[in-house]
This record gives C-alpha cells, sequence and structure tokens, in this order.
C-alpha cells in the first residue's frame, strides 16, 4: 500500500464522525460558516501556481473544511469539480473510492 493510499484512507476515516450529518446539516453549516462562501475583498481568487496551491490558500483556516469535503463527496461523488474541503478534483475523484468503502451514510447523493 503506497503512502497516498494511506493518506486517502486516513482522510476517509476522519470524515467518519460526519456520517449520519444529514446533508442539509451540511450544507447549512457550510453554507454559513465557510470561509470560501463569502467573497474575497478584492473579489478574485488568490494567486496560485496549481489547483492544490489555490486549494490551500482557499481553504486555509476555515472552521469547516471537514463538512465541506463530506458534502461535496456526497453530492457530486465523482463528478466533483472545483475546490471543496481544501481538496482539488483530482484529490476528490481519487478520494472517492475509499470514501465509499467506509459504509454507508445518511441520505448520501451522488454514488
Amino acid at each position: 500500500m503506497s503512502a497516498d493510499d494511506l493518506q486517502l484512507i486516513g482522510i476517509a476515516w476522519r470524515l467518519d464522525r460526519l456520517r449520519w450529518v444529514p446533508t442539509e446539516v451540511l450544507t447549512d453549516v457550510v453554507t454559513s460558516e465557510g470561509v470560501c462562501m463569502w467573497p474575497p475583498p478584492d473579489d478574485g481568487p488568490p494567486d496560485a501556481s496549481c489547483d492544490g496551491e489555490l486549494a490551500e490558500r482557499l481553504c486555509g483556516g476555515c472552521p469547516v473544511r471537514d463538512e465541506c469535503l463530506e458534502l461535496e463527496l456526497r453530492t457530486a461523488g465523482a463528478d466533483t469539480v472545483g475546490v471543496w474541503g481544501g481538496t482539488t478534483d483530482d484529490d476528490r475523484r481519487a478520494l472517492h473510492p475509499v470514501w465509499l468503502r467506509r459504509g454507508e451514510r445518511t441520505d448520501r447523493g451522488a454514488r
């Protein structure tokens, strides 16, 4: 098992604490407390040389990163795009099958 595989498993395990939180609650939390939900002062995204750096700059210090990531995995699944939960879309596509194997979740969206 590679270090990347172990990292994905660790993220999926961390999200297990949110498995029974209803999607509507996650949506409310992310939209009300997520730092990216408010427009930046200069009305533009931060400068970044790659998607991973952009994800870290957009989501760094956000108190609801895990909730955001869980919500995106539930609702978009493998069709995810953009930056959610401090991760890139490629990161979430790699995480999605690992996350699915962690078991049932309340009212899970796309699979």
